[in-house]
């Protein structure tokens, strides 16, 4: 990977995975937009021109700064699975009584409600500053007039039509006479720059319950879904209080199940424990630690991170530094541990990224997912976008708190991230009676890495990069990554180029499965989005990860 140099700014940022998209953010910037604002400009600009990842098709999450109040508020917008969807009928379909999740990952049973739109429109509506209509025209103009499609997006939308649009529904409508177009060729979405006026003239009720959720339902009963228009009609987001953990005098941010941003916390937890900073940054020694560390994290979220409203989660005593302490005592600094097990505490997919901070220091970290790829590849007939898959993340096992079961929301793989610092604030005036509390979070970074199960393991390498190493943002998206391939505690650990042979070498030695990972297999290494913001002086410094397309500018 050849290095790239960071971005400084004062005026506001936009980092993703694809430059019109952050064109489109910036845009809406200088026309007076928040970081809300830019955020839902750049997640629809990025279903038009990489929708091989995302679109309103799929699901989001989102994690909000709001700089006057130093306070961050967590946005759940996945979706549920449709009422008629029981294990009884997914096992009369396959004729099935053991696995752990539906056979057929584009299958129509996969297809839960899609959370995107109602996300997006809620976003706007409690953090925005503009109307949707505005928010939404740069992907609307990228809609109708084409756009240029980037290389590596190019080479995924080529494997995408062949495994997904082929064969699906109306996958048609996302390629040039049957084939997906090559890099530098013009793209255009038609039927999504409709969804996109259909929404900005009647808000999420257009698509929910509207001719948009008529051709989703339809699209679905061709296809042998059971989706219903009572499903769509019912579909909310939710306001949920964001989970946290003290790193190294920082706290850092993720929304709470059903997204598995615990695994990011909880690995943390165990990781301080250890001085990784006295570590070479890629030996053996370092990422042994880590891929342990994580190792310990999966055997618990494979079992704890389900719908909380189906399931009771012990967050609290999950994330204390007690519960840390005594899982960190299975790890052994000498050898690979493959078998861990889940702990006991007490009582007391394909996605893309994108951050914003606006010149105000309000700052969204945004995620938006049709799970794999193009999701089912099923296309609501002409209206030019994909349908996800992401109840493929449901387990079939009846005993699981992950079990498929009627309108719950599945394990979700897609996390946001942030880091704040705790400061005390300087009283002017000897006045605090209409002022923030004396002890306020600064806010440090807004940061994310997609890419299914190597979400968790990439905040957690990006978090010691910035804060035990103290990288810029570039720096700790360019370094080498390591992926346990399946989420699981006994994966395979693909090793990016990049980290010396000698090094792989002795974490075989030590017991890991190891496989040495180059290419464009490295998208298991998932691609991240990093600014940083200095409290003192407002300079706001920007990466983008050279495993994609895009770029961070600032105005």
């Amino acid at each position: 990977m050849n290095p790239r140099s960071p971005i400084y700014t004062t005026r506001g940022m936009v980092a993703t995975s694809q430059p019109l998209a952050v064109a489109a953010g910036l845009e809406i910037l200088r026309q007076g937009g928040n970081a809300a604002d830019a955020a839902i400009a750049t997640a629809a600009a990025l279903n038009v021109t990489e929708p091989t990842s995302t679109g309103i098709g799929g699901d989001a999450f989102a994690l909000y700064y709001e700089a006057q109040t130093g306070q961050i508020t967590a946005l759940n917008g996945s979706g549920r699975a449709p009422k008629a969807l029981t294990l009884a009928l997914v096992n009369r379909q396959f004729s099935m009584v053991n696995g752990q999740s539906i056979p057929d990952p584009y299958h129509p049973f996969t297809v839960t409600v899609q959370g995107a739109c109602g996300a997006w429109c809620d976003l706007i509506e409690k953090h925005g500053q503009l109307e949707m209509a505005q928010v939404l025209a740069p992907a609307i103009r990228l809609a109708e007039e084409g756009f240029p499609v980037a290389p590596i997006t190019a080479f995924f939308w080529a494997r995408g039509a062949e495994q997904q649009l082929a064969s699906a529904p109306n996958g048609h409508e996302l390629t040039i006479e049957g084939r997906a177009p090559r890099a530098g060729e013009i793209f255009r979405n038609p039927g999504l720059a409709r969804t996109f006026q259909t929404v900005a003239a009647g808000g999420k009720q257009a698509f929910y319950k509207g001719v948009i959720a008529e051709a989703i339902v339809a699209v679905l009963e061709q296809a042998g879904g059971c989706m219903t228009l009572d499903d769509l009609a019912a579909h909310t987001s939710t306001w949920e209080t964001p989970i946290s953990t003290d790193y190294r005098g920082y706290t850092v941010w993720e929304c709470p199940p059903n997204g598995q941003g615990l695994a990011a916390l909880l690995a943390l937890n165990l990781l301080e424990g250890y001085d990784l900073a006295g570590m070479p940054p890629l030996s053996s020694e370092r990422l042994h630690l880590m891929i342990e560390a994580m190792r310990v994290a999966f055997a618990d979220t494979c079992w704890y991170v389900a719908d909380p409203q189906f399931n009771a989660i012990p967050l609290e005593q999950l994330l204390s530094k007690d519960y840390a302490a005594l899982r960190r005592e299975l790890i052994d600094s000498q050898k690979a541990t493959l078998d861990q097990k889940r702990g006991t505490p007490t009582a007391a997919s394909d996605t893309v990224y994108l951050t914003v901070v606006d010149s105000e220091g309000n700052a969204c970290s945004f995620i938006n997912s049709n799970c794999m790829g193009f999701g089912t590849g099923i296309v609501p007939k002409g209206w030019g976008f994909t349908l996800q898959n992401r109840g493929h993340n449901f387990t079939i096992d009846p005993d699981h708190p992950n079990a498929l079961a009627p309108g719950k929301r599945p394990y979700h793989t897609i996390i946001p991230g942030m880091i704040t610092q705790k400061r005390e604030l300087r009283v002017e005036n000897g006045d605090l009676s209409e002022q923030p509390p004396s002890s306020f979070h600064s806010l440090i970074s807004s940061f994310g890495v997609m890419g299914g199960f190597m979400q968790p393991q990439g905040h957690m390498q990006v978090v010691v990069g910035l804060i035990d190493d103290g990288l810029d943002p570039q720096a700790a998206l360019d370094r080498p990554r390591f992926c346990i391939t399946d989420g699981t505690a006994g994966g395979h650990v693909a090793i990016e180029d990049g980290i010396p042979l000698e090094e792989m070498s002795a974490l075989a030695q030590r017991g890991h499965p190891v496989i040495p990972t180059t290419g464009y297999a490295r998208d298991v290494f998932g691609r991240g989005q990093i600014i940083l913001r200095d409290p003192d002086t407002s300079v706001l410094a920007g990466g983008s990860d050279p495993r994609a397309d895009g770029c961070a500018m600032g105005l």
